[in-house]
């Protein structure tokens, strides 16, 4: 069993630049803005997580059907167990390399930058 990686932090009302909750008087406000790169890393991450969820449930459900005595009344019955049981860890690996890369990613982006800095943009 995988525990999920930390999400990325979505932007809230109370979210601000580390300079500015620090106090500085160096750092003006609005100096820095939100990064776009981290927020699409918050969408991917809100966009992919019901997806995985409902593929999670569906097969859960049928496995506990797979696995029930009334729905097999044959010895052929345990073979298709055991594939949705090897579907499920499948499924579980999956999910843990996708979020992973999500989360790994968005502690390698920095939340916020200087209001001066373009972003660099990479064709396609």
């Amino acid at each position: 069993m995988y525990v999920d990686p930390p999400a990325p932090k979505a932007w809230t009302n109370k979210s601000r630049p580390p300079e500015e909750t620090a106090g500085s008087l160096a750092t003006p406000p609005g100096a820095h803005r939100y990064n776009p790169e981290y927020e699409r890393l918050v969408d991917a991450w809100n966009a992919v997580m019901p997806q995985l969820n409902a593929l999670k449930t569906a097969l859960d459900k049928a496995y506990s059907l797979a696995r029930s005595p009334q729905t097999w009344d044959a010895p052929v019955g345990e073979r298709y167990v055991q594939d949705i049981r090897e579907w499920r860890t499948r499924l579980a690996a999956y999910r843990h390399a996708v979020l992973t890369a999500i989360s790994d990613r968005a502690a390698d982006t920095p939340q916020w930058l200087p209001a001066s800095a373009v972003m660099p943009r990479y064709p396609g």
